[in-house]
């Protein structure tokens, strides 16, 4: 397959459509795909966040419309301009612009830049590849986090916030299968079964979390590190509570930006606040995480808080997802 053989790709199209912004699954001709060094036949893709918010348009997003959301993808080279990356090579791409200024997987045909192209690891099938996709890579590089700042399994309790999100769940498989007791923070107590099953020790309710003192600069310290989703209070009472020599691991804003608190948990406990930035991390990082992740780190249990969904359902979980509806991970069967 070439793509002078293929004459229309059906993707999800998102565009102004009497003065609204609408999102549907279309067929559209090939040429309207701008022309980059590599296209990729998509297997496979992923639902996050940030998907949610490209279907409704949102300008810190997507920065103009028409657009094809997705920022992962899995597939296969139908042709390259690249003399590293061959024809029938089997690849994946997360991070940089995709699904953002640049048209993205939820289409059954992408074209990219080559420097964005990752190869797939052979112990990945283009399926674990998006069960991880852009989530499991912040995963791991909070997990790295922890760990170039000395926090061991021997450290101590690690708490994960939003641990049944995408970033959440991979992160509590990723600490159980490299040891650590991981303790789980959910909203969505109904799914403590569920994270006891992927590697939580523990679950406990936010509310728990947060019944914490708000005004003492400094809590009980009771964690050795943690991973942070949301952002918000959660952010900051973990801060106050991590152990001297700690480390949190901060991906998330979902429940605010801010972080309100005073310097004393740094200047007298030594602890370290890491961000995680998955979309312009460097090449050769990258492709070393992603060594670990198809090796040693390769999330078990894949058939816990994940489902498989085609093009035409994509967007009712796109609208559960939005409402806090969605638990785990969402794999995109692109072909379906």
């Amino acid at each position: 397959m070439t793509s002078s053989t293929i004459s229309n790709v059906r993707c999800i199209y998102v565009e102004n459509h009497e003065g609204a912004t609408r999102a549907s699954v279309q067929q559209l001709p090939i040429e309207r795909f701008t022309p980059d060094q590599v296209t990729i036949q998509v297997d496979f893709s992923s639902l996050n966040f940030k998907d949610t918010l490209a279907c409704h348009g949102h300008r810190g997003v997507v920065r103009t419309l028409p657009h094809v959301p997705g920022i992962d993808l899995a597939g296969t080279v139908i042709e390259s301009d690249s003399p590293e990356i061959s024809k029938d090579d089997k690849v994946l791409v997360t991070g940089y612009d995709l699904g953002q200024g640049h048209w993205g997987g939820w289409s059954e045909i992408a074209r990219v830049p080559a420097d964005w192209v990752v190869k797939l690891p052979q112990n990945l099938s283009p399926f674990e590849a998006m069960f991880i996709g852009t989530a499991g890579f912040t995963a791991a590089q909070c997990v790295v986090a922890l760990q170039r700042n000395g926090v061991t399994p021997t450290s101590g309790p690690i708490a994960v916030t939003g641990s049944t999100g995408g970033v959440g769940s991979l992160s509590v498989r990723l600490l159980s299968q490299a040891g650590y007791e991981v303790v789980a923070v959910t909203g969505k107590t109904d799914q403590t079964d569920a994270l006891r099953q992927i590697g939580a020790n523990r679950v406990i309710d936010r509310q728990q979390l947060l019944s914490s003192d708000p005004v003492r600069p400094m809590l009980t310290a009771q964690w050795a590190g943690a991973i942070d989703t949301v952002g918000g209070s959660l952010l900051t009472t973990l801060l106050r509570s991590t152990q001297y020599g700690g480390c949190v691991a901060a991906c998330g804003l979902v429940a605010g930006h801010q972080l309100e608190m005073t310097v004393y948990p740094f200047l007298l406990r030594g602890i370290s606040l890491c961000g995680a930035a998955s979309a312009d991390c460097p090449k050769p990082q990258r492709l070393a995480i992603w060594e670990k992740l198809a090796g040693p780190w390769k999330p078990l249990h894949t058939d816990i808080l994940s489902c498989e969904v085609g093009l035409e359902s994509l967007l009712k979980h796109v609208e559960l997802m939005r409402r806090g509806q969605i638990a785990g991970r969402v794999v995109v069967n692109v072909s379906n």
